[in-house]
């Protein structure tokens, strides 16, 4: 079932980010902190953009995953004011912190020629148990509904399922730098 997100959810989308990391390997096992990846990952989206999040829940809870934020450059700009000030304090920059602090500390910010077309951007992310039963399709659809003009989202190279999922719901390769990037036109 897909249903829209609940604040009682936000447990377990901490958790989905973990578990479903590094091309749904998890990383639970890198971190000190379980909190730290979904702090990136989930927190700003379900605090800023509530009504751009949805899970999908099974028999046994949530299982997925869908959030967005439909205008990325706004949003990057309610982060630096309004969220990655406290985690920064939290989480300070040391010579040897992870890939999460240093984003934390020195967030990405997307390409302004790239969100002329596409300025919402959006992640998913299922657990094992739920893949392959039409569940990601339906989050993503979910969200699109409520998005214009165009969305976007980032991939790995290696993580080639994701890249096919992404394409499978209608994405295209639009960038292929670091990460690769896929879009949507709405």
């Amino acid at each position: 079932m897909i249903r829209a997100y609940r604040p009682a959810d936000l447990n377990a989308l901490y958790d989905i980010c973990l578990d479903t990391g590094n091309g749904g390997q998890g990383v639970r096992h890198l971190f000190d902190d379980a909190r730290l990846m979904g702090h990136v990952h989930v927190g700003p989206y379900v605090a800023f953009e509530p009504d751009l999040a949805v899970v999908a829940e099974d028999d046994d809870g949530v299982c997925g995953y869908a959030v967005a934020a439909s205008d990325t450059e706004a949003f990057e700009d309610r982060c630096d004011r309004d969220w990655w000030p406290d985690l920064r304090v939290r989480y300070p920059l040391t010579p040897d912190a992870n890939r999460i602090v240093q984003q934390i500390h020195h967030p990405a910010r997307v390409d302004p020629i790239m969100v002329r077309d596409y300025p919402a951007h959006m992640h998913a992310n299922l657990l094992p148990r739920a893949k392959g039963k039409g569940l990601g399709g339906a989050l993503v659809r979910a969200l699109l509904e409520r998005l214009e003009k165009g969305v976007h989202v980032h991939v790995r190279h290696h993580n080639t399922h994701a890249i096919g999922f992404w394409e499978h719901v209608g994405f295209r390769v639009i960038d292929s730098a670091d990460e690769l990037v896929l879009g949507l036109r709405l």
